[in-house]
């Protein structure tokens, strides 16, 4: 009985491995063209996954830029109209001051010059008016290239948001192939 077994089981072991190699020589001509597409189909979602996990990190990298640099243009175009309102405000001191300065130059002109007693202070009045526009007219000077500057470099910074948006719309258009 036990040779029985033992026969039976050899008998089916090569009728299994009888089985096994017709069917693996059935299957070797189309072998090589499965692995071939496999090993393309594995390739391109290699490339695939490469492509999203470094596109991740960059998108966050500009978004993070993106966000600093205009967070820079909002604060220099803050500061350029506050120095807007004290160029304006300087112009202003500086027309009030002439006006009173004309005005302490008319009196002398008029049909009765101030009295010899009166000229003295007035004479001092009218000199330090005149030093007062002068120094309005140079702080405005300063104001004004201190606005040109900026105006410069805000130009600038917007320059750098466009190249960051653009390198964004770069990266929208990969993600969409």
């Amino acid at each position: 009985m036990r040779l029985a077994k033992w026969l039976a089981c050899a008998a089916g072991v090569l009728a299994f491995g009888f089985a096994a190699s017709m069917a693996a020589q059935g299957a070797k001509p189309q072998e090589p063209e499965v692995l071939a597409a496999l090993l393309t189909e594995v390739r391109g979602l290699r490339q695939a996954m490469e492509q999203m996990a470094s596109a991740g990190p960059r998108v966050q990298l500009a978004l993070g830029r993106l966000q600093l640099q205009e967070q820079r243009v909002n604060t220099m175009i803050r500061r350029l109209e506050t120095l807007r309102d004290a160029v304006a405000k300087a112009e202003k001191d500086v027309q009030t001051t002439q006006l009173q300065l004309s005005g302490m130059e008319n009196m002398f002109k008029s049909d009765t010059p101030p009295s010899v007693e009166d000229r003295n202070p007035m004479t001092a009045v009218v000199d330090t008016l005149k030093k007062s526009v002068a120094a309005g007219m140079a702080e405005v000077q300063r104001l004004q290239a201190e606005e040109a500057q900026l105006q410069q470099q805000i130009a600038a910074e917007q320059g750098r948001w466009g190249e960051i948006n653009r390198a964004l719309e770069d990266l929208e258009r990969a993600f969409r192939r």
